[in-house]
């Protein structure tokens, strides 16, 4: 019989799941996989932007873990580690495929002053998928993985510190940015489906 003593009295249950696959089970590592499969493909989506890559992701992301379980450090959350390295495995892959395309430094001069818009209400209007996605790629691997952790999976602002291996301030401060990139994005998106609709009732279209 194997000793599945728990080291982690909050979820004994996982604590044993944990233990077994940390001594080489992969069938209850596959329990693991089956209970966090959806919320690690969830993030490759929102992070990625496409439904396949984000499988191919969480499927390279549940490898690393497994070889990586012998590093799990039992005073943190499961989940946390677990998004620890798929923020990661994202943001690498992000880095290589695509180029940073709306950086804070070029938007900032272009705030509208005064604008009758609010930036927080620009962006709750975007709330189809499609829209929201489109505003998540408009920010930098960096920027878009703190919303996605603080929106879609609503962490604390030390849970996500703690995934990312920085400060709760540095967090504040992302979260920060990416609001007021986000909401930029959304103004301007608003403002260019305006354009057209102008010029077709100029043209009596």
């Amino acid at each position: 019989m194997v000793e599945t003593k728990s080291k982690y009295p909050n979820n004994p249950q996982q604590a044993k799941l944990i233990i077994l696959s940390q001594q080489g089970d992969k069938t209850e590592f596959g329990k693991i996989v089956k209970k966090y499969q959806q919320s690690v493909y969830n993030l490759c989506y929102r992070m990625l932007g496409n439904a396949d890559e984000a499988e191919d992701a969480a499927q390279e992301i549940f490898l690393r873990a497994y070889l990586k379980l012998d590093t799990y450090d039992e005073k943190r959350k499961f989940s946390t580690w677990l998004f620890s390295i798929a923020s990661h495995y994202c943001i690498d892959r992000l880095r290589v495929s695509r180029p940073l395309l709306i950086p804070w430094d070029s938007l900032k001069d272009y705030w509208p002053d005064g604008s009758a818009t609010r930036p927080e209400k620009a962006v709750l209007e975007a709330e189809a998928t499609e829209e929201v996605q489109f505003l998540l790629k408009t920010l930098s691997p960096d920027y878009r993985l703190v919303v996605v952790l603080k929106y879609w999976y609503t962490l604390s602002y030390q849970d996500i510190a703690q995934t990312l291996n920085t400060t709760v301030s540095a967090i504040k401060s992302k979260l920060f940015r990416a609001r007021k990139m986000m909401a930029q994005a959304a103004i301007q998106q608003q403002r260019a489906a305006i354009v057209p609709s102008r010029m077709m009732t100029a043209t009596g279209c």
